[in-house]
């Protein structure tokens, strides 16, 4: 807990980075009390039948790329990258599932460092999961 006094743990910066952009990825829009811009548009289009997959594709590389931009400082010369495929998942009792799996990749350069930055991570949407 951060209320006790000790030595607590600490991450690198690049972990911090990415531990942020997990946060971004995984908040809807108006979560954040303080900020009502904070997250992105993959909850937004969770359920979203109705759009193609391109369109859908596209708004979420344009809402995580705006998301980064306006709450990531630490890193400039963003670029993101969102494939969109279904896959078939097996669930209990030998029952499938299919659900879209969204690979996002970030790349971009560390402002302090200035090293080249990556990062990616998968979600399946629909509702959506990750582990």
């Amino acid at each position: 807990m951060l209320i006790n006094r000790g030595v607590h743990e600490s991450c690198s910066l690049e972990q911090s980075i990415s531990h942020h952009i997990h946060l971004i990825n995984t908040s809807n829009f108006g979560e954040c009390a303080f900020d009502e811009t904070f997250g992105c548009a993959i909850w937004v289009i969770d359920f979203d039948n109705l759009k193609t997959t391109n369109s859908l594709k596209s708004l979420i590389q344009q809402s995580l790329y705006e998301s980064l931009s306006r709450h990531e400082k630490r890193l400039h010369s963003i670029e993101v990258s969102v494939r969109m495929k279904q896959e078939q998942i097996s669930g209990v009792m030998n029952s499938v599932r299919i659900k879209r799996k969204l690979d996002i990749r970030v790349k971009a350069q560390v402002i302090k460092t200035n090293e080249a930055f990556s990062y990616v991570e998968y979600f399946y949407i629909g509702p959506l999961s990750y582990s």
